[in-house]
């Protein structure tokens, strides 16, 4: 499992989320069914915001490690 936490990549807020629990991009597109790219944009991008679609795949994932989770916990509306 690889994160990059502390190796001066730039994160969004999903990124430094899965980073904090201990998951890798690869965990959350296995545990989603989003691609690959898509993941990538999650994870990296900060400005991204994703499709209704993808955005609930994403959050039913998210509240399988922490039930509370919002999307605006992660993007701003």
């Amino acid at each position: 499992m690889t994160t990059w936490e502390g190796l001066g990549k730039k994160r969004s807020e999903v990124g430094k989320f899965i980073d904090r629990q201990g998951y890798s991009q690869e965990d959350l597109r296995q545990a989603t069914g989003i691609g690959r790219t898509t993941i990538s944009k999650l994870c990296n991008d900060p400005n991204y915001v994703p499709s209704p679609a993808v955005m609930k795949k994403l959050l039913a994932a998210l509240r399988e490690i922490k039930s509370d989770i919002r999307a605006d916990d992660f993007f701003d509306f």
